[in-house]
């Protein structure tokens, strides 16, 4: 990265509609009745877009966050938000922000995962929240719109906010799931990341090969429904459509501790190096070499930028010199 690139970056605003409190810990063995005595527990402000506007700040970039907070555990939510030095704009609910439970169990190697999801938010708070969001978009930047939506939200909510970035001339990036990206998609946006089990319910298909992979994709493009599909497929890497073409990059060898915000660092550095002003391809490095950092620490931490420059490095070297 160079200096200018870095300094002259587009903004970048990040959505998170329905935030959550993570907490993991470790125990030796997961059953049923009786008590598990835990080992130190870890606690980190959670959500896909507030995930991004970590990674984003831990790699050198500058992200304003967006997101819902409500009581206690709102207050803890957003004091987490503050100590990493996140530029921020709250929106504050009445209900309390979510949980989300992360157990290691240690004599296995297995995690568990509890997503709880997240308090019911009246319709003035979500559309106080379109309201802030519309405020906040920078024409010529981007909006990532990032993680599940809380009951009491509508579907078509990442799709009010694609509208908004278009009549902003910015750029709406949505990574979601279900019914909520479905509607995203219908709208049309610059970016989506799905994953091969996001992507596979979407279209109600099997996307077990190569072949599947860049058909599914393909045709988001020529439907109009995006700009740009980066698919992400764990250890088998990630493929990236554009007009220009498709791109597939195989992840680095590393030893996985937690998959746990793996796709969030992914999306995060991706579009830091769009924003610096990077073509595609160098952006899928960044991307693959993130999410590969992420997997590497435990439980719900996020990548460490040593790790991310030097996996990048490695996925560098590997592409110029594939034999």
């Amino acid at each position: 990265m160079n200096s200018s690139q870095a300094q002259f970056a587009s903004p970048i605003l990040t959505l998170t509609v329905n935030p959550a409190l993570d907490i993991s810990t470790s125990t030796d063995l997961v059953y049923s009745g009786h008590k598990l005595r835990c080992n130190g527990s870890h606690i980190a402000p959670g959500g896909g877009g507030a995930n991004v506007a970590r990674v984003l700040h831990r790699l050198g970039g500058h992200a304003l966050a967006l997101y819902t907070a409500g009581g206690t555990t709102g207050d803890t939510y957003r004091k987490l938000m503050e100590a990493e030095g996140i530029p921020a704009l709250v929106a504050t609910v009445d209900g309390d922000t979510r949980q989300d439970f992360t157990v290691d169990e240690a004599s296995t190697g297995k995690q568990f995962r509890f997503v709880l999801r997240g308090a019911e938010l009246h319709e003035n708070e979500w559309r106080r929240f379109l309201e802030l969001a519309k405020r906040s978009i920078r024409a010529g930047g981007y909006v990532v719109a990032s993680g599940s939506l809380p009951p009491g939200v509508p579907d078509d909510f990442y799709a009010r906010v694609a509208r908004l970035a278009r009549q902003a001339d910015a750029r709406c990036i949505v990574d979601t799931s279900g019914p909520a990206l479905a509607e995203a998609l219908a709208e049309g946006v610059f970016m989506v990341k799905p994953s091969r089990r996001e992507l596979a319910e979407l279209l109600g298909a099997t996307l077990d090969s190569e072949e599947s992979h860049i058909n599914a994709i393909s045709a988001l493009l020529e439907n109009g429904s995006a700009e740009c599909v980066a698919l992400t497929l764990a250890e088998a890497g990630a493929v990236v459509a554009t007009k220009a073409g498709v791109i597939r990059l195989a992840v680095p060898s590393v030893q996985v501790v937690s998959t746990v915000g793996a796709g969030d660092s992914f999306l995060a550095a991706f579009v830091l190096r769009l924003a610096q002003g990077y073509p595609v391809n160098a952006a899928l490095a960044t991307a693959v070499a993130s999410g590969s950092a992420t997997v590497m620490t435990p439980a719900t931490e996020l990548c460490r930028p040593d790790d991310v420059a030097r996996l990048e490095a490695e996925i560098v070297a590997r592409a110029a010199n594939p034999s």
